[in-house]
């Protein structure tokens, strides 16, 4: 898939196919924060071509406190953040000059992307690979759970960074979009 991009005043075309995942090294409990902070950046500086996707990998774990079990979510790797980027001088920069960042995986200075197998043997391949979003603008979809249940739409946007859709919904006579999640939907 290609995408375009704006530089200065000069058009480019990156092919999304040379992006690839890189773990960056953040101090332990500030994941969600860096998450933010480089989405922020990402669209303060129009990265979006660059910088796909963001992840902080969650799993959910049954804990007990005084007895009672509950469901939870725990992060799969604390003090990392997971980042689907193409790399070049500026989202290298962008990335280890985040607030919270203390580097990149890798040998020295240099980072180093995740291969596919290392993806797998992290258990994060369905999710990783989900990430090249298979929801794509014009796709009819039917919404699976939340308020909206058994609503079909059709996509008005895609939003990989945050994994959601904006459908338009019929909300007293008027089309309204609404956001929902990759997880609360799925294709016709």
């Amino acid at each position: 898939e290609i995408a375009q991009c704006l530089v200065g005043s000069e058009m480019c075309i990156r092919d999304r196919s040379e992006a690839n995942w890189y773990v960056a090294h953040t101090y332990s409990g500030y994941e969600n924060k860096v998450k933010a902070n480089i989405e922020k950046t990402i669209e303060n500086r129009h990265l979006q071509d660059q910088i796909l996707e963001v992840l902080v990998p969650m799993e959910d774990v049954q804990e007990v406190k005084n007895g009672v079990t509950k469901q939870v979510q725990r992060k799969m790797f604390p003090g990392y953040v997971l980042v689907n980027m193409i790399m070049n001088d500026d989202t290298w920069y962008v990335v280890r000059n985040t607030r919270g960042v203390t580097g990149f995986v890798g040998p020295g200075s240099k980072p180093v992307p995740l291969s596919e197998s290392e993806i797998k043997a992290l258990g994060m391949g369905d999710v990783i690979l989900a990430a090249d979003s298979e929801y794509k603008v014009g796709d009819s979809i039917i919404v699976t759970s939340g308020v909206w249940d058994k609503t079909v739409g059709m996509i008005k946007s895609v939003n990989a960074g945050k994994r959601s859709v904006t459908i338009n919904v019929d909300m007293f006579g008027r089309e309204t979009p609404v956001e929902l999640s990759f997880t609360e939907i799925k294709k016709m």
